[in-house]
């Protein structure tokens, strides 16, 4: 959007005369529909909300930067994490997790910690909770929870019976209920809690070694909550505000960054499943290890444009940092991105506070909101010089007993011999009128394509082949 603020204009850059009075027959007499400028803001008007978040509704975020303090060069590949002293632009979301826009920053509630950093090598996003665990390990049940904590369906009011309902028919709950029923259910403050990846996420380094990982943002401003009595007359957005004064005022928050790290080697022989999300690695087993400040330092320009369509998914990883066998999180690698193109469009990551700050390239195209695209190829593989797959960055086979887990080419199965046997069915006048439907399309491809897809012909069945090579010779 232009920022030149001389002169008004419609959306379509055109000066507006009179933005106070609309056009009429006389000063007393119906509207006309000469005022375009009216149906404009009007019609703006009644587009201006995007459908609300289901969970984390209610949030605030701001920018601010990583910087590593030690290197995890010996368990990831990935590039951000390096060297000490690299920095990292992020961007962090704060949010309350069950309510919705019209609920209070103090509910008794878990909190939304959601990480998005702009990294050489595209957009990496942690996006986690201010608890270490969750309610659930298998994300079939995830709806039915939500549903539980959301408002009665017939009164439209919160209902805690609903809540302790499902508690009691799922003790896999407990302990992320003992959590929020515990002094730590209501933060004092977006900057007064610490953050946590939650799940457990897979890193391999430059040997193609593979580790287990948490993350860990322990907050330097100290964990200070409030009582029931103490949130309960505090205004609805105080958290909101405060986090906003504090970054206008230079108090810039910060977390000190940790992780926890777990050889794949030693999995199989650890006391507990690492993959669960219901439960927490003891300290006492595997040790915090620092890696990294994260402040925060600039507050939004315009709340909704940034903090209301900021998108953030587990998905998001960069070479050297991956999923795990981690049930909930496995779900919400489908879940995320599906709701934010619902929500926002399925051009949400071209929007700036999603947008990759490094080169990026993508053979997506179209939809609503499309912005700057090419005219080039929009599939892969071709046969131009145009973005290529990197295959060093795959993540090494994960071994879960006698399965392997990776990528599986379907290159060695016999796609031929089928398609011959279809050919020498026909008679030859179908083989004929065949010959002559592919050479009429095949002409207009290059060499290249022409000699691959008579190569295939020719696995087929020989014949196959030389007839349609001989129309083709014919046609071109």
């Amino acid at each position: 959007m232009s920022q030149d603020r001389g002169v008004l204009t419609t959306s379509a850059g055109a000066p507006v005369g009179d933005d106070n009075n609309s056009i009429s027959a006389g000063p007393r007499g119906s509207l006309t529909f000469e005022n375009y400028q009216l149906f404009e803001k009007l019609a703006h008007f009644n587009r201006e909300r995007i459908p609300e978040r289901v969970v984390h509704a209610r949030g605030a975020g701001a920018y601010g930067t990583f910087t590593v303090t030690k290197s995890l060069s010996e368990f990831t590949r990935a590039a951000f994490l390096q060297e000490p002293g690299q920095e990292t632009d992020i961007f962090l979301r704060f949010s309350t997790v069950g309510g919705g826009q019209d609920s209070s920053d103090y509910a008794r509630d878990p909190r939304g910690f959601a990480v998005k950093f702009y990294t050489e090598e595209g957009n990496y996003d942690i996006v986690g909770n201010n608890t270490p665990v969750f309610f659930l390990n298998d994300p079939m049940k995830f709806p039915d929870f939500v549903h539980s904590q959301k408002k009665n369906p017939r009164t439209n009011v919160p209902d805690p019976a609903r809540m302790w309902e499902f508690w009691a028919n799922h003790p896999q709950s407990l302990h992320q209920m003992t959590i929020l029923m515990s002094d730590r259910g209501i933060p004092l403050s977006w900057r007064h809690m610490n953050g946590y990846g939650s799940h457990t996420f897979g890193m391999w380094n430059e040997q193609g070694e593979r580790f287990w990982m948490k993350w860990h943002f322990k907050t330097d401003q100290g964990v200070k909550t409030l009582t029931d009595a103490e949130a309960l007359p505090l205004p609805s957005h105080g958290a909101q505000l405060d986090l906003v004064d504090a970054i206008d005022c230079g108090e810039f928050p910060s977390w000190t960054v940790k992780v926890q790290i777990i050889p794949d080697s030693e999995v199989a022989d650890f006391p507990i499943n690492p993959f669960d999300l219901t439960k927490v690695w003891p300290h006492s087993l595997v040790p915090l290890q620092e890696v990294g400040k994260l402040v925060l330092n600039r507050n939004v320009d315009n709340y909704f444009a940034e903090t209301e369509q900021s998108a953030f998914a587990p998905s998001n990883f960069v070479p050297g940092i991956g999923p795990s066998p981690d049930k909930m999180l496995q779900a919400r690698l489908l879940a995320y991105q599906d709701a934010h193109r619902y929500r926002i469009g399925t051009n949400h990551n071209a929007l700036p506070v999603n947008a990759p700050r490094c080169p990026f390239h993508t053979y997506q195209r179209d939809g609503a909101m499309t912005g700057s695209q090419d005219g080039s190829h929009n599939f892969y593989p071709n046969d131009q010089d145009l973005p290529q797959p990197d295959k060093t960055v795959g993540a090494p086979p994960l071994h879960l007993g006698d399965t392997s887990v990776r990528p599986y080419s379907q290159d060695g199965e016999d796609y031929y011999s089928q398609a011959g046997s279809l050919f020498r069915l026909m008679s030859d006048d179908e083989k004929s009128r065949l010959a002559i439907t592919i050479a009429g399309g095949l002409s207009s491809a290059q060499a290249s394509v022409q000699r691959r897809i008579l190569g295939f012909l020719e696995r087929a069945d020989p014949a196959y082949a030389a007839l349609v090579s001989r129309q083709l010779d014919s046609v071109e």
